[in-house]
């Protein structure tokens, strides 16, 4: 092996099993990598920004995802539909193969951390086979100075390998991609698929393996602070806004996705984010649109005029998915260091596709664990694949379901003891329909949406008189400033009163028959925190 870059770590891939490859390319940088992933045909140059497309694969493939059965991790492991069992010696097989397939090929290497708090920090390594998979894992993770690539040593490794796919017979797997998490061997493969979520996700499930065994509490959520020293964190799964509320210009972005609450306050797990870019507005969301049109970018299967360069965010022939991938530094009001103190106010995001969740609720300390538990949301077109046009209503336990290896009560026990140690305020909030279901109402203004965060945020909403929900017995503010009163009762936006009320009780009654399997670890006070009781 040839290998070449501007730094390399004397800890070689050899500890992946990888002794034989083409040329291998350490820690290159974004120039570098822009010129390659042209020079391979993967990469479409716009004025800016690079442009790829993943292929039948725009999102993630979440029934090809499995977890290693081994005895250092087994008896830790969630086991069910979410973390799928897999064979230790079926997994040999495939990693051998995968080295047979790298050994005649050029490779790309990115050492990077995951974890801004150094003392809660990962050393990872990613291996790819194209050079836009190397800018995107670049893009993703922390990026360690130069003078610190040569001792690097990976905790973690991923090999990613889209031209490579697994024997559905021989490997037992459900199609030609695979995701396989090796705990035991700290080892991540990757194949049959150039999505790039699946790099970041695989990191993700990690740190939510490790960090809770040591009592840190890893979360999927958005994360920023004000000038009054006042973080605060945004649960949501994809679509929900996350990315969109966290980008404020009046506070400092600590991370979009992925972060970790420790006795020292929270860190970002990342060093980029991974933005939906669908009908991205420059007037709505501009620190977000200057991403689209800025060197660094990766864009995945946005629309491209390939004469004029021209993009289209609007444009979801490919896919409702598209996205952009850049590192947390274009946007301006980032925190440098990617850490904070405490929350002072957690938020709970959901994207309700019936139109019946008032748009905001303030939660009582029971209400939100009942709620982090459920985590409703509607999933969007496009974010995995395998959804059809219409959005389908689910309950992904903890806000992240296909990230948590381990048993929801862990996560929620440490969430629940964080907000009452340090007195933090939770809200739900809802950013998805009003004025009737998906199809018949509206999406909910974004300039509404962030005028009730930011009067969550500031204190306004503290003193302001509520109402309980006669269905979710959720507490919901009577006025916010900016927000017209009907907007606050959903209710009151339905032309018809009665159908609100029939579909209002029954998403209530999906919350109570998918809150049953967890009634049994928690205690009588969070049971009782849900939707009232026909």
């Amino acid at each position: 092996m040839e290998h070449t870059g501007p730094r390399i770590s004397r800890h070689g891939i050899e500890n992946a099993g990888i002794t034989r490859a083409g040329t291998v390319r350490w820690n290159l940088r974004v120039p570098e990598l822009y010129e390659r992933a042209i020079t391979e045909g993967d990469a479409i140059l716009a004025s800016g920004p690079l442009v790829v497309r993943t292929g039948v694969h725009t999102g993630r493939s979440a029934n090809d995802k499995f977890v290693v059965r081994e005895p250092g991790s087994e008896d830790h492991v969630w086991w069910g539909a979410v973390n799928r069992p897999f064979d230790q010696q079926v997994f040999d097989s495939i990693h051998q193969r995968m080295l047979d397939y790298v050994s005649q090929r050029d490779l790309y290497v990115q050492d990077l951390w995951a974890g801004a708090d150094p003392e809660y920090r990962l050393p990872v390594r990613i291996v790819c086979e194209r050079a836009w998979h190397s800018l995107f894992a670049r893009n993703m993770f922390i990026r360690p100075p130069l003078d610190a690539l040569e001792a690097h040593e990976p905790q973690f490794t991923v090999i990613q390998c889209p031209g490579f796919e697994a024997d559905v017979e021989r490997d037992r797997t459900n199609s030609g991609t695979f995701i396989l998490l090796n705990l035991g061997r700290r080892l991540v493969l990757i194949g049959g698929t150039s999505y790039g979520g699946e790099i970041k996700k695989s990191i993700f499930t990690v740190m939510n393996y490790l960090l809770p065994l040591d009592g840190i509490m890893a979360m999927h959520c958005s994360a920023n602070v004000g000038d009054s020293e006042d973080p605060a964190l945004f649960f949501g799964l994809s679509g929900t806004g996350k990315t969109t509320l966290s980008a404020d210009p009046d506070r400092t972005l600590i991370g979009d996705d992925e972060h970790g609450w420790s006795d020292r306050g929270v860190f970002n797990f990342e060093g980029g984010c991974y933005a939906k870019v669908i009908r991205l507005s420059e007037e709505a969301e501009p620190e977000i649109y200057q991403t689209t049109r800025t060197f660094g970018t990766v864009l995945e299967n946005v629309v491209i005029d390939p004469d004029t360069r021209e993009l289209d965010l609007d444009d979801d022939r490919y896919t409702e998915n598209t996205r952009a991938a850049y590192p947390i530094h274009l946007i301006p009001n980032a925190s440098a260091s990617g850490t904070a103190g405490h929350p002072r106010n957690v938020i709970m995001l959901t994207a309700d596709a019936f139109g019946v969740l008032p748009p905001i609720s303030k939660l009582t300390s029971p209400q939100a664990m009942y709620h982090f538990i459920s985590g409703y949301t509607a999933k969007l077109a496009g974010t995995e694949k395998g959804l059809g046009d219409k959005p389908v209503a689910t309950f992904s336990t903890c806000f992240g379901a296909p990230f948590m290896p381990l048993h929801p009560s862990v996560y929620a026990d440490l969430l629940g003891e964080k907000i009452r140690r340090h007195g933090a305020d939770c809200w739900l909030v809802n950013t998805g329909w009003s004025g009737g279901p998906f199809g018949v109402g509206r999406r909910m203004k974004i300039a509404h949406t962030r005028a009730m965060v930011s009067a969550a945020l500031d204190g306004s909403l503290a003193h302001i008189e509520t109402r309980r929900d006669p269905i979710f017995g959720l507490h919901v503010p009577v006025s916010c400033p900016d927000v017209p009163p009907e907007v606050l009762t959903p209710r009151d936006t339905w032309s018809d009163p009665v159908a609100y009320d029939a579909a209002a009780r029954d998403l209530a009654r999906r919350f109570r028959e998918n809150f049953a399997a967890y009634e049994d670890h928690v205690s009588e006070e969070i049971r009782s925190a849900g939707p009232l009781s026909d």
